[in-house]
């Protein structure tokens, strides 16, 4: 089957992206795919003191990108920081950009843990978002998809048949296992029961490893982080950035016409 990194469109690219994809693909060799940190996860899933063993998983960070409505070269960064157990934001931060290269899909480039809304091994290179981040601060990464990238035969009317099928509607979770055997990442869908009561209403998220943990792990963390379809690092991260934006358009523009 060869390499299924390989396997992805061949449309005609610029030299600068060629650059990026050299840079993707030198960093790509240190992703570690396994649990590399010191704290431990709940021993049966809640967040209470006693299911854990040694140093609790106290907090989980969550970062995005929102694009200025009336700009588009303007971005807000933003970070924010919850308390696994109530799911309330602890802290949160802006940096407001103007970019100087427009988004190109595949190149969207504390302490404990970092969840990004971007793909990370689940990407037509095998290094989303979340696995850069993830190796750049050398931190654990999980990567939170809301669309999938057609990789190694996966397509989204193929996944759509997983989920539909009936052997799989009673998990929370399918893994995604592309043509060449490689086990890319995961599909969640959050009560899945319930929204498969209504015909197409189905809105997965696409779960995959960023860097330094295991996709079994990821998967199990990303089920303590979700109030709402998306888990809620990812979700306060995406509202508190849009909204940022909003609130500051008046100075942003004035700040960027200089």
């Amino acid at each position: 089957m060869g390499d299924p990194f390989l396997q992805i469109d061949k449309i005609p690219i610029s030299s600068e992206q060629s650059n990026w994809i050299e840079a993707q693909d030198s960093l790509k060799r240190n992703i570690v795919l396994e649990d590399d940190f010191v704290w431990t996860m709940p021993a049966n899933g809640s967040g209470t003191e006693e299911s854990f063993k040694g140093e609790k998983l106290r907090f989980i960070g969550g970062v995005d990108l929102s694009f200025s409505k009336d700009d588009p070269s303007i971005a807000c960064g933003s970070l924010v920081v919850v308390n696994l157990d109530s799911l309330n934001v602890v802290y949160d931060d802006f940096t407001v950009v103007q970019l100087h290269i427009p988004y190109i899909p595949g190149f969207l480039a504390f302490r404990e843990l970092l969840m990004v809304d971007g793909n990370g091994l689940l990407h037509p290179r095998g290094f989303g978002l979340a696995c850069h981040l993830g190796i750049m601060a050398n931190l654990p990464t999980i990567g939170i998809g809301k669309n999938l990238h057609h990789v190694d035969g996966l397509t989204q009317s193929g996944v759509k048949q997983l989920i539909e099928a009936k052997e799989n509607c009673a998990k929370d979770h399918i893994t995604l296992t592309g043509n060449s055997g490689h086990v890319w990442g995961a599909v969640r869908e959050i009560d899945i029961l319930a929204m498969r009561s209504t015909e197409g209403s189905s809105k997965p998220i696409f779960i995959s490893t960023g860097h330094r943990i295991s996709l079994d792990t990821c998967i199990k963390v990303v089920k303590m982080c979700c109030k709402y379809r998306v888990p809620e690092p990812i979700r306060q991260a995406d509202i508190r950035s849009r909204s940022y934006l909003q609130k500051h358009a008046g100075a942003i523009k004035k700040v960027h016409m200089q």
